[in-house]
């Protein structure tokens, strides 16, 4: 009976130690799968590094190529900047020296022309007087050929933008912000004001 009970555990025995060799032998299998992939070689890593490193450099290099030509173009672009500013205010020093030239000779006539007056000790009131007015035209002409223009006239409207007041009067025979008198004609050239006129305004 006994016998018979030992020989029926047997088989369930086998059975249960045969599943757990397949287990072990289905554990031993994952192991070998993984020791492969989980395993580092030294020699692998250190190349990976190093191209790692060599691509950083690389990038770096680039970078600094770059900075560096950003660096020679806004000191290109600097150095154009200054040399058009002193080009500019030479150019502009130039233009105003050789307007004063132009204007200086055109009126050296007239200085010679007073000059001459002036000694001329033996001319009489008369000659004198017609010396100053051919003078005066003379002076008249060259104001006109470099285009200026005179205004403020006795009978005009007063236009402070033309006209500077010194004086008010009342006068019944004049009408309201009329020129009376004029002390000093004024002078412009263009649309810019040498002189204003000096002027008496009425009422």
């Amino acid at each position: 009976m006994e016998k018979d009970k030992k020989n029926a555990e047997s088989p369930k025995e086998e059975v249960s130690e045969e599943k757990a060799a397949e287990e072990k032998t289905a554990e031993e299998k994952t192991e070998e799968k993984k020791t492969p992939a989980e395993e580092i070689n030294p020699k692998e890593e250190k190349q990976k590094e190093k191209k790692s490193s060599d691509k950083l450099e690389e990038l770096r290099k680039e970078k600094d190529a770059e900075i560096a030509k950003i660096k020679d173009q806004l000191l290109r672009s600097l150095a154009e900047y200054d040399n058009f500013r002193k080009r500019s205010a030479k150019e502009k020093e130039s233009a105003y020296l050789f307007s004063k030239t132009d204007v200086l000779t055109k009126l050296l006539p007239v200085f010679d022309n007073f000059e001459r007056a002036a000694e001329n000790e033996a001319a009489s009131f008369e000659d004198y007087k017609k010396g100053i007015s051919m003078i005066y035209h003379q002076f008249q002409e060259i104001l006109k050929n470099l285009g200026v223009e005179t205004f403020g006239e006795k009978g005009e409207t007063f236009d402070p933008n033309l006209h500077s007041a010194v004086m008010h009067i009342e006068d019944e025979n004049l009408g309201e912000n009329v020129i009376a008198e004029v002390f000093g004609k004024g002078y412009r050239l263009g649309d810019k004001i040498l002189r204003h006129a000096t002027v008496q305004v009425a009422n």
